[in-house]
Order: C-alpha cells, then sequence, then structure tokens
C-alpha cells in the first residue's frame, strides 16, 4: 500500500538514524514486503524472524506494500533497505541504477499467477482478449508474463488490447464494478477474482516457453554489507521456516496455525491460502544457493527478463551483467547451518 505522510515522514527519520549509525549495525531496519503467501509471511506472523533480529541487537519495522514497485521506489530512496520484489520488477531496478541484491527466493511462482477472465465477458481464449479490458500491476512478474505470452505464446498486440495499470486491491475493486474484463494477478487478489471467473492461462504455461518467474528478497547492497551479522541470523531463520513447510505442508491446513497467520498478515481465507501455497514451491538453502537459483539460475532469468522489457520499451537498455544483484552467500551460510544441525 502507498504509505502515508505520517509514514513518509516516519520512514524519513528511519533513514536519518541509519545513516547517522554509519558502520555501526543497524538499531531499526524497515522490511517491505507483498500480499504473497508462503513460509516467509508466516515466520514474520510466528515471530521467528524478529527473534532472529534481536541475536544481531536488530528491531524489525514491518511494512506492506501493495506492489514491488512501490518497495522499489522505497529502496532507491533508501527508506526501505530490505524488501520484496518479483523477478521481472528486480531486472528493472537493477538498470534503473538501484544498487541492490537478490538474496532469497522466496517461491517458484508458476500456477500461483494466472490469466482470469469474468464470467459472461465472452473470453474463451486468450486471444479472445483483442479490444479488451485487462488489469494488472505494471513492472510485475504478472506483468512481465502476460506481455511474453502475447509476444511470444498468443500472437496478440499489446497495443490491440486495454493493459491497465492496477495493483491488487485496485483490480478486485474495478473487478467488482464490471470495469475489467480479465487480470493478470496473484492471490490472494486471484482467488477473490475465481469466485465468478476462470483461469485461460497461468505462468507456469507461459514460463515453460519462456522464463520462469519468482518473487525474490532484496538487500540494499551497502546495508547488507555494514550488518553481515543482522542478514546471516535472518536468513538462517527463513532457511529454518522454508525447511519446515517443505517437512510438514500437509499440516498447513485452513485452521492450521501457519496458515491462520499468512491470514493476518494479508488477509484472506485460510481456504484460499491452502490453495495457493500447492500452486507454489519454496526452495530450501540448499536449493537456493545452487545453480538453479542464486547460484546461477536466478541471473540468467534477471538478464532474460531484462531482456524482454527492452522490447517493449520498459527500460530503455539492459546492463551487461547482472551476476553483481545476485547474493548467494547468505543462502550458502545457512545451507551450511541447517547441514550442520542435521
Amino acid at each position: 500500500m502507498t504509505m502515508t505522510l505520517a509514514g513518509r515522514r516516519l520512514a524519513a527519520l528511519t533513514t536519518a538514524a541509519l545513516l547517522m549509525a554509519g558502520t555501526a549495525s543497524a538499531e531499526t531496519v524497515v522490511v517491505g514486503y507483498q500480499q504473497i503467501v508462503g513460509p516467509f509471511v508466516a515466520a514474520i506472523a510466528d515471530g521467528r524472524l524478529d527473534e532472529a533480529a534481536k541475536k544481531a541487537g536488530v528491531t524489525i519495522d514491518w511494512r506492506q506494500f501493495s506492489s514491488g514497485g512501490d518497495i522499489s521506489t522505497a529502496l532507491a530512496s533508501g527508506n526501505v533497505p530490505i524488501g520484496v520484489i518479483g523477478s521481472t520488477g528486480t531486472a528493472a531496478s537493477a538498470t534503473r541504477g538501484v544498487d541492490l541484491q537478490l538474496f532469497w527466493i522466496l517461491d517458484n511462482i508458476g500456477k500461483s499467477e494466472a490469466l482470469v477472465v469474468r464470467n459472461g465477458s465472452g473470453i474463451e481464449k486468450p486471444q479472445d482478449l483483442v479490444g479488451k479490458k485487462v488489469g494488472v500491476p505494471f513492472v510485475s512478474t504478472s506483468h512481465f508474463h502476460l506481455l511474453v505470452g502475447m509476444d511470444k505464446v498468443w500472437n496478440i498486440k499489446p497495443t490491440d488490447v486495454q493493459i491497465l495499470n492496477m495493483k491488487p486491491p485496485q483490480i478486485v475493486a474495478a473487478w467488482q464494478r464490471g470495469d475489467i474484463d480479465a487480470a493478470y494477478v496473484w492471490p490472494p487478489a486471484l482467488s477473490q477474482l475465481l469466485a465468478d471467473g476462470k483461469i485461460i492461462s497461468d505462468s507456469e504455461q507461459i514460463g515453460a516457453a519462456s522464463v520462469p518467474t519468482f518473487d525474490g528478497l532484496v538487500v540494499d547492497k551497502a546495508f547488507a554489507e555494514k550488518n553481515p551479522e543482522f542478514m546471516t541470523e535472518f536468513t538462517k531463520a527463513l532457511a529454518q521456516s522454508y525447511a519446515d513447510y517443505n517437512a510438514n505442508k500437509a499440516a498447513w491446513t485452513a485452521d492450521s496455525e501457519p496458515v491462520k497467520g499468512i491470514a493476518r498478515m494479508i488477509g484472506g481465507e485460510g481456504k484460499d491460502i491452502v490453495e495457493a501455497l500447492n500452486m507454489l514451491s519454496f526452495p530450501n538453502a540448499a536449493e537456493q544457493a545452487s545453480d538453479t537459483w542464486l547460484g546461477g539460475g536466478a541471473t540468467r532469468a534477471l538478464t532474460d527478463s531484462a531482456a524482454f522489457l527492452v522490447e517493449q520499451k520498459q527500460i530503455d537498455k539492459a546492463l551487461p551483467d547482472y551476476a553483481p544483484y545476485v547474493n548467494a552467500s547468505f543462502a550458502e551460510t545457512a545451507a551450511k547451518a541447517e547441514q550442520a544441525s542435521n
């Protein structure tokens, strides 16, 4: 969500405090998150990330944002040193000069982002989108795959479709008013739209024809360098939450504490959160550090995403190398700690 004036003032004060602290560990860290489901949000709700931060003498100030674009802006301004951004937004932010590093893959998106159309809209297949209104958060992974689908899969000119820049809550409101015919979005908004809509494509299908998309945690590079203890403890707690989920996912039912915790943080119904969890995959620490993700795959995905953003005139030109914007070291440390404890 967009910060209030008071919120912006508080963020400015927090930033000033961080700057005055120089190279010392930050006492308060603002972390921006979005309405996504997974072990990360459950770990916010159950307090384990806060406990990890305390080991490094840090208090986390959690802020919910409604889009990765808002978090990218906050990162660029220095107001938020850590935040959730999708792979496409990460590529765009890095290209535009935000000195960030991707340090954790929150999820492999797959079926959890989809093109949903309203019942009675007359849209039965993607080609029927011509002349219709489609809501999507711009410079998001959903936006990326919508454009990829049109260009690479469905042979539709984006200019032949009315693509509207809307954040997830705005998409739901516009859908309920009857202002849009379709949307490309993620849960919990996607789950709400399915009450009177149907999916005609998703990011698993489009990713198979192009590149997969993911949500990730990024950190301001200078902040990470100044606060290694916090980053290490934070990532180790993340790794623990992911290991817990992957070992016990069947127990994450609608009335389970982790799912209820996610609902408290982002809203939505327990059954819809469980459905969304089942659409995603959550790599553990060893997988995070491997070539599949932070060890190479993420750099390749950012490179391909940037190339497509150039094609679509979303950015002027791609960078020659996106490897400096991926940092596997914290995941590697977490994986070693996890292995040592087993």
